[in-house]
């Protein structure tokens, strides 16, 4: 692996959109008590359900520690014949009155499993981030590009190719707050994952140093605007020597952005401060859903409605006034059970659960994957609020299949869809 002590705007790369194409997506084995549970199977089929959905339009990268390898491949492969025994069953009941060329069933594409450690499950965060840079397209005949012969004495048709190179970046990981406000005390296997990840795959890798930052608190629409929130990037528990204005140039150096707007929170009770993954996320350059509730009674309505009240006055990088969609939270706060709590343990140091304590729970938290945009679903007292965030997300992205996960479980851990998934860019490694 090439490890890279330079900037990678100065070398021409930026971070591109997420629901631009992907090569793959990275998840990590969960397994950690004190996230999901003494018992984590159910975390861990849903992770599966995730990985499922995800390799029907992309590989899928799948991280275990050395001890968890043989149980991940082994639920994997359980889930994997499922999926193809539903998969045969579903073409069988169609195939009488289907057309035969949709008869066959998407292949899946390949779930690796790749021996990597690290402390919890967050892929967002602790993985490595990636930036892309397109060289200029270079031309070559229709004979060398298709590979066959020209008849009828036709000149070489030049085909215009363009290549896009792949970077990885590793930040300094330290379990969203350090010693000040950090979640777990040691976090040494998280911290090394994005370098580790990068070397396992032939990424070249560049190295952020001592800069503090998570995936999941930066969001870009690919032309050069970043969305993050104050709460967390100016937390003391990331990087309190350095003040916005330097954190918004070490951004611009690493992200190649030309522009950061600064919303104010995140969702309430977040405990990583407020990740913008959870509050806002562009759908497409220009246009953003935002978390909301009516509900002015609830603490959250504050939070977003000065979020709502800062979008409305700012533009992006290119000077477009912003389209802000609102996405409703679920309707019903999600709390810690004391059945919950009973089936959690943790180390010392580690940040714990009370029965009653708020979840952050946000269909923002939304992943795009090749295949399909997947949202979280929250299900007994919140399936209306499930099923119209399902229908304004189809609405408002009529081109994707939209579909609903089951996440209350991956919620419990702390996070969501797009916490546990990092995506990796369609490319050349460089």
């Amino acid at each position: 692996m090439k490890k890279l002590f330079t900037a990678p705007a100065a070398d021409g790369f930026a971070m591109p959109a997420e629901f631009t194409p992907h090569a793959g997506t990275i998840l990590i084995w969960p397994v950690r008590p004190g996230s999901w549970g003494n018992d984590p199977q159910a975390a861990q089929e849903a992770f599966l359900k995730v990985s499922l959905e995800i390799a029907r339009g992309e590989e899928v990268f799948l991280l275990a520690g050395p001890e968890q390898l043989e149980a991940a491949r082994s639920m994997l492969r359980k889930a994997l014949a499922e999926e193809a025994v539903h998969t045969a069953v579903s073409t069988n009941s169609l195939r009488e009155n289907t057309p035969a060329a949709s008869q066959a069933p998407v292949p899946l594409y390949p779930i690796q499993v790749l021996p990597l450690p690290s402390d919890d499950a967050w892929a967002r965060d602790c993985g490595p981030t990636f930036v892309t840079k397109q060289l200029p397209a270079s031309s070559r005949s229709s004979k060398t590009a298709a590979g066959s012969s020209l008849t009828d004495g036709a000149a070489p048709c030049p085909l215009k190719l363009s290549t896009t190179l792949v970077r990885g970046i590793s930040w300094k990981f330290n379990a969203w707050g350090g010693e000040y406000d950090g979640l777990y005390p040691n976090w040494n296997q998280d911290d090394a994952l994005a370098e580790a990840f990068c070397e396992k795959l032939g990424f070249a890798c560049y190295d952020a140093g001592e800069f503090v930052l998570e995936g999941g608190s930066i969001h870009t629409d690919g032309e050069g605007t970043l969305l993050v929130t104050a709460s967390c990037l100016l937390s003391p528990g990331r990087n309190p020597r350095l003040s916005q204005a330097q954190i918004e140039a070490k951004l611009k150096a690493y992200l190649g952005v030309k522009k950061i707007l600064w919303l104010p929170y995140g969702i309430y009770n977040d405990e990583t401060n407020g990740h913008i993954d959870n509050i806002c996320c562009f759908i497409r350059p220009g246009e953003v859903v935002l978390a909301w509730t009516d509900n002015q009674e609830d603490p959250q309505y504050e939070l977003s409605r000065a979020c709502l009240d800062y979008l409305q006055k700012e533009t992006d990088a290119r000077g477009r006034r912003l389209v802000i969609h609102k996405l409703p939270i679920p309707a019903v706060p999600i709390c810690f059970s004391e059945t919950d709590c009973r089936q959690m343990s943790f180390e010392d140091g580690e940040d714990t659960r009370q029965p009653g304590e708020r979840l952050a729970a946000s269909y923002v938290n939304f992943y795009f994957s090749n295949a399909a945009v997947l949202v979280p679903q929250f299900g007994g007292v919140n399936q209306k609020s499930d099923a119209l965030a399902l229908e304004l997300l189809q609405r408002l992205l009529p081109e994707r299949r939209v579909i609903g996960l089951p996440a209350r479980v991956i919620l419990l851990g702390g996070g969501n869809l797009h916490c546990i998934t990092q995506q990796v860019p369609q490319g050349e490694k460089a």
